[in-house]
């Protein structure tokens, strides 16, 4: 597809922020304000919902000062949306593009996004209208194909690896009195988070030590053979589960938390983690408790990695390069380097072969059993959270004879 001469472009956000999302929109913007082919460059407030309702924001307007700022801050900027196209949608949103001249769009998005940016892209080839259009990966569940990892996910990995560290030290504290705690992460269908709990693990006996994947059923008589053994052993036991666990039946732990459907059909879960913790505490007559981070996990401005807002504000950066150079229907993504040094560049890969697609955790991450990660996660991962993680300091019980 050959370049045009001149357009408006429009960035927007969508799906589930994370502590680095803004990073992409300050490097897009940043792009295209040194572009002599983009004009009006202008912000979908709440995603392709903000479209449709014509609620667009002129980024020329901003203060220069904003843009530093903002890849300091977590959350979407632009405002978010989780809404899924309808076919009549398609046809308004040309006609929108068509009257305010958007030539660009960049969507900065998970899995739906890219299917959303593609259906767009698809609409404006049918009515023959010369749209430029790019998918920008974002996603703590880390489960985009066809790139490295995902902006997002390595901050999300460094906060729920500090905080299982840290959330450890006070089970330790007083191991009798909760000596069983279940961590729940985010994550639907792929155990990338969940596994980045083992980040700051450095011996077999070092929290966490049982991780429960999604891709992997649950098997609750495994379950409470292992809690039991390693509570033998070592007086404790740290779990961290995924929230959309489910069993070998495909029912996830916890229905009774269910908490309905998104507009994508995926369903809203809450009730893995206080699942587990009944079921030790009925079962093997063992205190439990269990903590769930939330938001927190993916919206941390003290856990962001250098590395993942770096690499968010590149494919930003790159994006709107893409645009100016043709390309079309393609999300842009992180291809790894390890010499020198660890760094990224970037690729693109056709949204329909994106789309709706998730990458799961593969078997060579995981031990035999399934519940705790390799070396080779570690040798994955650990580039993506940047600094080495706050190390716990323990003393010496030395008792006086």
């Amino acid at each position: 597809m050959s370049s045009i001469h001149s357009g408006n472009l429009i960035i927007g956000q969508s799906g589930g922020a994370t502590a680095v999302i803004n990073a992409s929109l300050v490097g897009a913007v940043e792009a295209a304000l040194t572009s002599q082919r983009i004009n009006g460059i202008y912000g979908m407030h709440h995603g392709i919902e903000g479209l449709l309702k014509e609620d667009i924001i002129d980024l020329r307007q901003q203060p220069s000062s904003i843009w530093p700022q903002l890849v300091h801050t977590p959350s979407a900027a632009l405002g978010s949306c989780r809404y899924k196209l309808q076919p009549h949608d398609l046809e308004r949103t040309i006609e929108i593009l068509k009257r305010y001249d958007i030539r660009y769009l960049l969507y900065i998005g998970g899995n739906d996004s890219a299917d959303t940016a593609h259906q767009i892209a698809q609409a404006a080839r049918q009515a023959n209208y010369e749209l430029y259009i790019l998918s920008i990966p974002k996603t703590i569940d880390n489960d985009l194909p066809f790139t490295d990892h995902c902006p997002g996910y390595g901050s999300a990995a460094r906060f729920i690896a500090q905080a299982t560290q840290d959330s450890t030290l006070n089970t330790l504290s007083i191991p009798w009195h909760y000596p069983v705690k279940v961590i729940e992460t985010m994550g639907r269908d792929a155990g990338w988070l969940t596994a980045s709990a083992a980040l700051g693990k450095r011996s077999e006996t070092d929290a966490p030590h049982i991780l429960l994947l999604p891709e992997q059923p649950f098997r609750e008589q495994t379950f409470l053979t292992q809690v039991e053994d390693i509570y033998r052993r070592l007086g404790y036991v740290i779990i961290v589960v995924a929230e959309a666990m489910r069993d070998d039946k495909g029912q996830a732990l916890g229905t009774a938390g269910q908490a309905g459907l998104d507009a994508f059909q995926h369903p809203l879960l809450s009730g893995a983690a206080q699942y587990l913790v009944e079921l030790v505490k009925r079962e093997l007559k063992i205190r439990a408790r269990f903590d769930k981070p939330g938001d927190l996990q993916r919206m941390s401005s003290t856990s962001i990695s250098k590395p993942d807002q770096e690499e968010a504000y590149l494919v930003g950066k790159m994006g709107v390069q893409a645009l100016l150079a043709g390309e079309s229907d393609k999300m842009i993504t992180l291809v790894r380097h390890t010499e020198p040094d660890y760094h990224c560049t970037t690729g693109l890969a056709d949204l329909d072969t994106v789309a709706n697609v998730q990458r799961l955790i593969p078997d060579h991450y995981l031990n035999a059993d399934k519940t705790m990660v390799t070396q080779a996660f570690y040798n994955y991962a650990l580039p993506l959270i940047g600094a080495p993680l706050i190390p716990a300091s323990k003393l010496e019980m030395t008792r006086i004879q």
